[in-house]
């Protein structure tokens, strides 16, 4: 009888099979430095800049011609003008604002002849009410009949900035600076617009020049802050935050900025210590509770890792666990099996009723790689007949069924999750090389070499064709 102790070499080519089954999840990689706003949230800050006093009433300012380059009008022209202002200012008492009959007044008198500050008038009351798509058709007219009119070309840029069409705002306020119109706002939505359409050094130029032009309106620095995080200067980027923040310690945004910036200089504690400070300011998101576990785990510091998570869980409105199933994963695969348990915990609370049958897999495969862990054998059994009770054609489980019942001695059971395995295509070569294996446990060479030479068909691999060598001669010298 031939023994594994006479072949000390198929010992070791045995045991360089390894897992077939899926690789457990690694460790998440240091979070991706990004710019800290998503679209939705620079659209904020821009109507944010609308809403200022200030910008209103430079707005409302704006009707007025403040420039040498202004498109003539008639007197006539000038009459119907004196009319719109009248019925703008209309008092209270006599019905207040009339804006809708303004505008009725010059669609009347607009004309392919007529003055363009008539189009740009119609386009300044189109985008006080929101009309956005009308107000760029009266602006564009202005500024075709005018190819100079400053103030069309601005006006043309604020509705296109609140459109979110950057890149044809970006063009109206170039225009504007070359007609010479460069005040602070035109150069810092000039800087919003450039950012937004990735021209990270037009934006950076657009905010110092805005910075410069008006250094008490915070909104340029921080545009500035993110147009060092975007071009990857994050020591830049980092100091400039920094001295914000000391004038500005209550704004999480900030603070938001430079971690990634930190992030980006390889400093993720540094981050992380900023991330802990935008939670205690109560301004912490799904995200960066989310960010500041990846960190922890990275950082081999599991308990934090695991509470940041169940924190993240906790502001998810959009209810969805795939992030959450990956936090993990990612504890489960450092052996951090207490704290994978309170964040599957977590997940099953947090989403009960919301789960996919595919999540659902997941969370129970995790469960079982922590019962093996943790010993706890039949409940491993328990929860891999649950994955095969979902999803009969999971071969994941059942060749991790099958290797339950080979360890527990039940060859015969363990043969048969082998096989139904091996039926399924993704799965064939794995299951054969598994059962493969069991039958070598045994003795049975002969029986384990056509399995082999199967696997090696399906899915060629150096370390099996070893195997499958050293097999195949012991089972010529038996």
């Amino acid at each position: 009888m031939v023994t594994f102790s006479c072949f000390p070499a198929l010992l070791l080519a045995f045991a360089a099979v390894g897992p077939v089954t899926a690789q457990q999840e690694p460790a998440p990689a240091t979070p991706p430095v990004a710019p800290t706003q998503s679209t939705s949230e620079i659209d904020a800050t821009v109507a944010a800049v609308f809403r200022d006093p200030a910008f209103q009433q430079r707005f409302a300012e704006s009707y007025a011609a403040v420039t040498e380059v202004e498109p003539k009008v008639t007197t006539k022209e000038r009459d119907v003008l004196v009319q719109v202002t009248e019925l703008l200012s209309n008092p209270a008492d006599k019905g207040g604002p009339q804006p809708e009959r303004a505008m009725e007044l010059l669609r009347g008198r607009i004309t392919p002849a007529a003055s363009a500050v008539f189009d740009f008038t119609l386009g300044q009351l189109l985008f006080q009410r929101d009309q956005l798509p009308e107000a760029v058709a009266a602006y564009e007219a202005a500024a075709k009949k005018e190819p100079r009119f400053l103030r069309a070309f601005r006006g043309l840029g604020f509705v296109q900035m609140k459109r979110g069409d950057y890149r044809a705002a970006a063009r109206a306020f170039a225009r504007v600076l070359e007609l010479g119109g460069g005040d602070a706002t035109t150069y810092g939505l000039l800087g919003f617009a450039h950012g937004q359409s990735d021209d990270n050094i037009a934006a950076e130029s657009a905010f110092r020049m805005a910075a410069m032009m008006d250094p008490l309106t915070l909104d340029w620095r921080m545009g500035l802050a993110r147009a060092f995080l975007r071009q990857r200067r994050f020591a830049e980027a980092a100091s400039l935050c920094g001295a914000l923040i000391a004038a500005n310690p209550d704004r999480a945004d900030l603070w938001l900025h430079q971690a990634n910036a930190f992030v980006g200089m390889n400093e993720p504690r540094k981050a992380a210590e900023n991330l802990e400070m935008v939670d205690r300011l109560g301004q912490s998101t799904f995200d960066s509770l989310a960010m500041l576990g990846d960190i922890y785990v990275n950082e081999d510091l599991v308990d934090l890792a695991a509470g940041a998570y169940l924190r993240s869980m906790a502001k998810d409105t959009k209810g969805n666990p795939d992030r959450a199933v990956r936090a993990a994963k990612a504890l489960v695969a450092r052996n951090a099996q207490g704290e994978g348990k309170k964040v599957l915990d977590g997940i099953e609370v947090t989403y009960a009723g919301k789960l996919s049958d595919t999540v659902r897999k997941d969370l129970l495969k995790l469960r079982a790689r922590q019962a093996v862990a943790t010993g706890a054998g039949e409940e491993e059994a328990k929860i891999l007949e649950q994955i095969v009770g979902i999803d009969p054609l999971d071969g994941e489980a059942l060749i991790l069924l099958g290797l339950y019942h080979d360890r527990k001695g039940d060859k015969e059971k363990a043969a048969m999750q082998f096989e139904r395995a091996a039926g399924i295509a993704a799965f064939e070569a794995d299951a054969k090389v598994r059962h493969a294996q069991m039958l070598v446990g045994q003795g049975k060479y002969a029986e384990a070499l056509p399995l082999l030479k199967r696997a090696q068909q399906v899915k060629p691999r150096d370390n099996i064709q070893q195997f499958l060598d050293q097999v195949e001669r012991i089972a010529q010298n038996k």
